[in-house]
């Protein structure tokens, strides 16, 4: 079964860019009575195999919304012990992606974390810098609206000290002052467990973005479950607010 879906991925056109909503762990747990915190743990095998594949298919970035702004409002004690988890988890497994020649990279504002936790990620980001295999991006204490406030003020900064002439600014220059600067936007934006909205998370770059939503919950989204996405997305015409004639080889 795995075999013949990874064949019918490979005979089609694979996104370069790849967002994943990580939704569900807690609802995962949930149903197995088990601690919020056992969701995820068991999220990040999905992370592994999900980071494996997008590698073997030639996939370039993998962005993987991990921890939002809104996230601290959750109880401390699940918070803590995201953060210790996330700490441990990128200790161990950055090692392999080094290996594996994965770039490690984050978006989103690091300096709320705790300071053990930035370190581990900075470590992380210097280890990995001049690999250049998949890029797997992870989405910290990130909010896309706070964001593009963030690209709003670097701009008016440049106008205000005569760098940047208000009449110049476009979509590329707003695109550039964004964290994502160095990456395409998402072709195929995923979202795990049910829920149908994209949550703050990558609200500019996603314009012209596939999504997929899926019942599934991220701790048991594996390898068929990225299989079945990205041949649904390969049904997908793109269209970019053309028509069908003008797109058509």
């Amino acid at each position: 079964m795995i075999e013949t879906l990874r064949e019918r991925a490979q005979n089609g056109p694979i996104p370069n860019h790849i967002a994943i909503i990580m939704d569900g762990n807690g609802r995962w747990a949930k149903e197995r009575i088990l601690p919020r915190v056992a969701g995820h743990k068991e999220g990040i095998n999905s992370v592994r195999e999900i980071t494996r594949i997008c590698g073997e298919f030639d996939v370039k970035h993998l962005t993987l919304y991990t921890f939002s702004t809104e996230n601290w409002g959750r109880p401390k004690s699940e918070v803590s012990a995201l953060m210790t988890l996330l700490l441990k988890t990128i200790s161990i497994e950055v090692k392999e992606l080094h290996k594996k020649n994965v770039r490690f990279t984050t978006i989103g504002d690091l300096s709320m974390l705790p300071e053990s936790t930035q370190k581990g990620i900075l470590d992380g980001i210097e280890m990995t810098k001049s690999n250049s295999g998949l890029n797997l991006c992870l989405a910290l204490n990130y909010g896309s609206r706070q964001e593009m406030v963030s690209a709003v003020q670097s701009i008016a900064e440049r106008v205000k000290i005569g760098e940047l002439d208000s009449t110049e600014i476009n979509e590329t220059i707003f695109s550039q002052a964004l964290s994502t600067a160095n990456m395409s936007d998402p072709d195929l934006l995923i979202r795990t467990s049910g829920e149908c909205r994209l949550s703050n998370f990558l609200l500019w770059q996603s314009a012209y973005t596939e999504i997929y939503m899926t019942e599934t919950y991220w701790p048991a989204f594996r390898e068929e479950s990225l299989l079945n996405a990205i041949l649904d997305y390969q049904l997908r015409e793109r269209r970019f607010g053309k028509v069908s004639e003008q797109v058509k080889p």
